[in-house]
């Protein structure tokens, strides 16, 4: 490698203190070349690597300061991550050591955005973030049989309205009938990937019906960025979030990362502004004690 970097891993999108998505947090340099930075989720063994630079404090009444912020998977950079922008507001609330909310804004090639932490005591940090508008449409008929297909759900174990959801990159919100269909899931991973990049899709993500009081659980399968299964898919569940605001549904609380051994939980609310429901989606997380140094 020709940089170096300070890399932190973070569990983020915690249940019940535990599990959790693990994430390399990389305080950046900007001297790193994409490849490298491609190279840390696998170094680290994560599925998502985030990269962090400060900038200038920004020219409002607060004085928050502002951070670019990119998103690697191995196999390229992505426009989004929800766990990763979890797991980046945790780390900076933590290092910033102070008591109450802590913001700051974070900026991607696309957007700025304002992001919120609070400590809770020394190891524990709640996160949350707007991942922006959402965008909703009825799949098709096609979407929606080549998806079934490859995720290996019969048409009787599927519901009837799945949608097209994205912040960013599409992909498909597949509703199954309980929890158990949701678990027995055993796609394809080959076909799947093959029928995403056909569609021009992120992944899909599935998910069973909601509580009265909206829990659920989730599985998201993404192997077009390299990413089989992920553990917590924060995007996703703003996605469904938005969704299921339509059903009257304005909060939920989604249980990912079962069937690969890293309980996760995320949790989205809808609030109704002038301009549009906004969401807000995020977790609980933790940071790792011991810092690995990435040398060139």
């Amino acid at each position: 490698m020709n940089g170096s970097a300070a890399a932190v891993l973070v569990h983020a999108c915690l249940r019940d203190g535990t599990g959790g998505s693990p994430t390399a947090v990389v305080l950046d340099d900007d001297r790193l070349s994409d490849e490298e930075r491609r190279r840390i989720p696998v170094e680290h063994g994560t599925s998502h690597a985030v990269f962090l630079r400060p900038e200038r404090e920004t020219e409002t009444a607060h004085g928050r300061p502002a951070f670019r912020i990119r998103f690697f998977t191995s196999g390229e950079e992505l426009p989004a991550c929800g766990h990763g922008t979890v797991a980046a507001l945790a780390l900076l609330a933590n290092r910033a050591g102070e008591e109450g909310e802590y913001r700051a804004l974070l900026r991607t090639s696309a957007r700025t955005f304002e992001g919120l932490a609070v400590r809770k005591g020394a190891a524990l940090v709640n996160a949350a973030f707007d991942p922006g508008p959402v965008d909703l449409r009825p799949a098709s008929a096609e979407e929606r049989s080549l998806v079934l297909s490859a995720l290996g759900v019969a048409g009787a174990d599927a519901g009837p309205d799945a949608r097209v959801a994205g912040v960013g990159r599409e992909r498909l919100l597949v509703p199954v009938r309980n929890r158990s269909v949701l678990a027995a899931l055993d796609p394809n991973s080959g076909r799947l990937r093959e029928v995403c990049d056909h569609l021009g899709f992120l992944g899909a993500y599935v998910y069973s019906p909601p509580s009265p009081t909206g829990e659920l659980a989730a599985r998201m399968f993404a192997p077009s960025i390299g990413v089989p299964e992920d553990i917590a898919n924060a995007n996703s569940t703003a996605c469904l979030a938005a969704h299921l605001a339509d059903r009257g549904i304005n909060r939920i609380a989604v249980d990912m990362g079962d069937a690969v051994g890293s309980p996760a939980t995320i949790t989205a609310s809808v609030h109704p502004e002038p301009t549009g429901p906004r969401v807000l989606v995020g977790g609980t997380a933790t940071i790792g004690t011991s810092h690995t140094w990435v040398r060139g």
